[in-house]
């Protein structure tokens, strides 16, 4: 019994990697995504990648005639096969973001896709004590706390990382850590919905935070993005219609 079912699961597992390159084959272009779940913006839940970012992508590939398949990756995995050749496309990413990790290629990036605040959430009862009170900060494994990085190196606060941004935002709730530095807007999200706790975490814009973009990028198809920056701009009022419904961009006020 103990065979036959490790048998059907090894067939089902060849079965799934299989319809994941079938779809990548398919596709004129791979874009290279985080493996999280970032909702609203971006994020990866039964296996598909969904959101904001994505219905921006596929709005411009139905105008641009092309196709796109969507490559859930480890964070840091990304870097390495965007400089490697392993993907055509990488979202999201910033010209900030791990230099060290691209200095072997020549990254050109797109035009702004979504604007972000990350900043430090916590409990209502803590906004406004100042960046002293935070001892312990958490943050999502890979992701680094610009703002925050003097005073880390510093010392105080303590950085410890969680691989998924729900995890995070249960150990802030549990106490367990001060806060959590993340996007607002994906904060609030799982707050209100996975998490079942709206309004039990709020960002302090006391605290230091920075407010920046997600690209597109790519070592291989410059002449693409260029497309795409060109069809951002005409369709500016159909992408901020996405945004806005989706609340990729809430909490930005």
């Amino acid at each position: 019994m103990l065979r036959r079912r490790l048998l059907a699961a090894l067939f089902a597992l060849g079965l799934g990697s299989a319809a994941v390159a079938g779809e990548a084959a398919a596709a004129d272009y791979v874009i290279g995504v985080e493996e999280l779940n970032y909702f609203p913006v971006y994020g990866v839940r039964d296996g598909a990648y969904g959101g904001a970012a994505r219905e921006i992508f596929d709005a411009f590939a139905a105008d641009a005639g092309i196709s796109f398949a969507y490559r859930p990756l480890p964070v840091n995995r990304l870097y390495a096969d965007l400089t490697g050749g392993g993907i055509d496309f990488k979202f999201p990413d910033n010209p900030a973001w791990a230099p060290g990790a691209k200095d072997a290629a020549t990254v050109t990036y797109s035009a702004p896709v979504i604007t972000y605040i990350d900043g430090v959430v916590v409990k209502p009862e803590r906004v406004g004590q100042g960046a002293d009170a935070v001892v312990v900060l958490g943050t999502v494994t890979g992701f680094t706390p610009f703002s925050w990085l003097d005073r880390i190196a510093a010392g105080k606060p303590r950085l410890t990382e969680n691989g998924q941004m729900d995890a995070l935002l249960r150990q802030v709730l549990a106490g367990r850590i001060d806060g959590a530095y993340v996007s607002v807007a994906v904060a609030n999200h799982l707050l209100a919905t996975d998490l079942g706790k709206p309004g039990g975490l709020v960002f302090d814009p006391g605290l230091p935070h920075s407010r920046d973009t997600y690209r597109l990028s790519t070592t291989r198809h410059a002449d693409l993005l260029a497309r795409f920056d060109a069809w951002l701009a005409d369709n500016a009022e159909r992408v901020a219609a996405i945004k806005t419904r989706t609340g990729a961009e809430a909490g930005l006020e």
